[in-house]
């Protein structure tokens, strides 16, 4: 009669245990990846930036000017049917060269100004930015982190090139989640236009980088949340996040990358871009920069970051 009981119990606590870790898998699907207002990242002390940042990214002249452009705005039917908006702006003299932007998670298109303007204004760049899907004026009812958004800027890449002209060479710039979506991009079969990839403040892989936000912000261990996430991921979204890499996509990546990654940063950790590095199969460099958090290092170090990136288009875009 004891040995039922036990087992009757047992069987309850694990019915219990898989119901609570299933509803976990849908709890933290709906805080990360479902298109939302984020009210958990609020207050965050890893996405505080410095003073000096936060007065250039806020009311940086940067902001006006993008307002001030002429942006053309130009639209993408995906593969699986939604309509995401990008926005694209010739050059003041005539060029062949033309840098794609794309933003960080809850950011959009008109964001990456702030680099473009330099691109623009100095280097003489077209530009090209958009609006990832469900982020924007995009569609979309979740975050791709990158990795169905890697098909979408394949397809952007074309458009660009009919826009810019066949001869047109493309660099990719992105960052944060917009650095790991360059990234997976440039593991795919690309045109030979795109010349190289700028990663700014890259992910490993997406569940490298919820693994980690899972400990720093909630003290919990990744499994049994994680999987059940990612179940409930590939249900909704369509993919799961093991399978969204950057690190597997540039194993296999043949064109030149820069890696740019703050020392200070503890939203996505250094060690992520160092070992993206490491396993980069093309042409790549890796530049650290001193008492620079998550993805501010052009604001507080904008010399030494335009050096860098000079040095490296110079080098790898003619």
């Amino acid at each position: 009669m004891n040995k039922k009981i036990w087992i009757r119990t047992g069987i309850g606590f694990a019915m219990v245990l898989f119901m609570v870790t299933i509803a976990a898998g849908f709890y933290f699907y709906h805080l990360a990846i479902e298109r939302n207002v984020k009210d958990f990242l609020a207050g965050n002390e890893d996405l505080e930036v410095s003073a000096e940042a936060m007065d250039v990214l806020l009311e940086g002249g940067w902001r006006e000017w993008t307002s001030e452009q002429d942006f053309e705005h130009m639209e993408l039917q995906t593969h699986d049917g939604l309509n995401l908006k990008g926005y694209y702006l010739e050059a003041d003299e005539p060029t062949d060269k033309t840098v794609i932007f794309a933003h960080g998670y809850l950011g959009r298109g008109t964001d990456m100004g702030l680099y473009g303007q330099y691109y623009h204004e100095e280097l003489g760049y077209n530009i090209f930015t958009a609006d990832m899907r469900g982020h924007g004026q995009s569609e979309g009812d979740y975050i791709g982190f990158g990795w169905h958004d890697r098909l979408d800027y394949l397809a952007w890449i074309d458009q660009v090139i009919e826009k810019a002209g066949e001869n047109t060479d493309i660099v990719l710039h992105g960052v944060s989640m917009g650095a790991a979506t360059m990234l997976m991009t440039s593991g795919e079969d690309m045109p030979d236009n795109v010349k190289a990839v700028v990663a700014d403040s890259p992910y490993t892989t997406v569940y490298d980088l919820f693994d980690y936000q899972l400990e720093r912000m909630f003290h919990l261990p990744d499994v049994p949340i994680l999987p059940s996430t990612g179940m409930v991921t590939k249900m909704r979204a369509g993919y799961t996040l093991k399978e969204a890499s950057a690190l597997e996509q540039v194993e296999k990546a043949e064109v030149p990358i820069l890696y740019i990654h703050g020392k200070d940063d503890t939203f996505v950790p250094t060690e992520m871009a160092e070992e993206l590095h490491a396993n980069t199969n093309s042409e790549s460099e890796l530049v650290l920069f001193e008492d620079s958090s998550h993805g501010e290092a052009f604001v507080i170090h904008q010399e030494r970051y335009v050096d860098k990136l000079n040095e490296f288009l110079n080098e790898y875009v003619h």
